[in-house]
């Protein structure tokens, strides 16, 4: 059977391209995505397409979880990806899932466009102008902004936005964060709406716990059912710190069972640390009751460790062992922290992505922004100042490799490597969420250790994301609570 000789992102795969006069596919898949092993399953294993695509194209597989900064700048509306590229990294055309019955016509069609327009798609392409206004200082308020996060927020179905729905964290954790200044009952109901009707919905698996990726439906119904370590980590701290705050015993009891779900399916519960995902399976989860479930092969586990993901949930288990009194727990937090760190911590090079056989892809910003916090977590819950000290390292490393010193902000990653720098790859962009987080981390080390360095950035970082932060609808709660850090009483 022909298969599809699939090559990794690099420039030598483009070389190849350019020398063999053909158009790039690039294929954008994740391990948790039900479509995406489905069209390996049925377009790409069949012989003719697989033909078509090894001899008129230069096929290049990306996975998005081991290269989100790659799915990040070639993702054409969601996952799969199929993308038609040039050789030299220019998206001529492309979209998501494409059924077996209508690849042959697309291939046959982009093959023809790519032979009789060559010489336009061919024609070199200037990079994007930096945003030279992107420090300009903060154009609307605090309460501005509230109101822009809080704009979309469903006050019948909870959550914000409309169909598909996903489970945002950080707009309900600042509301829980304004509650606990004011009072305010109407902020206070946005947050019981929301994890009530995410908690107790389809979007939450009953039996074996945990929550699903996102909903098809505005009602949190129709659940993607794959489970990601990084939303059950985000959930697990939000519904533990509602249960504080809001003093619902609901979500206390709900964030143990999340636990539940983590500890029993994703965690190595000897030598620490957490798998990635576990895939989506709609046959295993139309199983309504444990005995069924057990009758039933269980979704595969990516039980690669991520350093983001891993340093969120570690994050969060340490939250929740506070508020739970649960001393093991905060002990797995930190042995599974400390072994993560461990393998993908280099001196002077931050930490690596991921580690499978090896540490791999270093010096993205998302690593370091959820291991330094972790790390200060750490500290916190333990008074070692090495966990303050690794933070502090994480940061400089940003800061020396990512920092932007024309326009302030962090890159999403340090310089490109020569070895994959093509098309959009050349270039670094900012990320809004990232560096608000990375300016709500700065300003957290500032408080714990007086570093004028790390004020001066996160300064910066918030000027810097100022200009858009109206623009982000309920993602600008990454920026309030940012601007709150500064505010709050430090937990030491």
């Amino acid at each position: 059977m022909a298969l599809v000789r699939w090559l990794p992102w690099s420039t030598a795969a483009f070389a190849r391209a350019r020398a063999e006069d053909k158009p790039v596919l690039l294929s954008i898949a994740a391990d948790w995505c039900a479509s995406s092993r489905d069209m390996d399953r049925t377009t790409y294993a069949d012989p003719a397409v697989a033909a078509i695509v090894n001899d008129r194209f230069v096929p290049i597989r990306v996975d998005a979880d081991r290269r989100p900064d790659i799915s990040e700048r070639y993702t054409l509306g969601g996952l799969p990806t199929t993308a038609f590229l040039t050789a030299t990294g220019d998206i001529v055309g492309g979209g998501t899932y494409v059924p077996l019955e209508r690849m042959p016509s697309i291939l046959a069609k982009v093959a023809e466009v790519f032979r009789s327009k060559r010489p336009e798609l061919s024609a070199p392409r200037d990079m994007p102008a930096r945003d030279s206004s992107a420090g300009e200082r903060v154009s609307v308020s605090a309460d501005d902004l509230s109101n822009v996060v809080f704009s979309t927020f469903d006050a019948e179905h909870g959550g914000f936005g409309t169909a598909p729905k996903f489970p945002l964290a950080a707009p309900l954790e600042l509301a829980l964060s304004m509650y606990r200044d004011t009072g305010d009952a109407r902020i206070a109901r946005i947050v019981e709406t929301s994890l009530d009707a995410m908690g107790w919905s389809g979007l939450y698996d009953e039996v074996d716990g945990g929550f699903f990726r996102c909903a098809a439906s505005v009602d949190w119904q129709q659940p993607q059912r794959e489970k990601l370590l990084e939303v059950n980590a985000a959930l697990l701290r939000l519904y533990v710190e509602a249960s504080e705050i809001l003093g619902v015993a609901r979500y206390r009891e709900r964030a143990i069972e999340i636990l539940r779900y983590v500890q029993t399916w994703l965690a190595d519960t000897v030598d620490g640390g957490w798998g990635n995902s576990q895939r989506g399976d709609a046959a295993y989860y139309a199983a309504s009751s444990p005995d069924e479930r057990r009758a039933l092969a269980a979704p595969e586990v990516d039980g690669v460790f991520f350093a983001g993901a891993n340093a969120l949930m570690a994050s969060a288990a340490l939250r929740a062992a506070e508020a739970l009194d649960d001393h093991a727990l905060g002990e797995f937090a930190l042995k599974s922290l400390e072994r993560v760190l461990i393998a993908c911590y280099s001196p002077g090079a931050g930490v690596a992505h991921y580690v499978e056989g090896r540490p791999r892809v270093r010096g993205l910003l998302d690593d370091q922004v959820a291991m330094a916090a972790a790390q200060l977590d750490a500290y916190a819950a333990t008074g070692n100042i090495v966990y303050q000290m690794m933070a502090q390292e994480l940061l400089h490393y940003a800061i020396r490799t990512m920092w932007d010193d024309v326009d302030g902000g962090f890159f999403d990653r340090s310089a490109p490597d020569e070895r994959e720098s093509v098309g959009l790859m050349r270039e670094r962009r900012k990320s809004f969420v990232a560096n608000c987080d990375a300016a709500r981390v700065l300003r957290r080390l500032t408080a714990a250790c007086g570093d004028a360095e790390f004020a001066n950035k996160a300064e910066l970082t918030l000027l810097a994301m100022g200009r858009s932060a109206a623009r982000q609808g309920p993602l600008a709660a990454h920026y309030l609570l940012a601007l709150r850090e500064g505010t709050q009483p430090v937990n030491q």
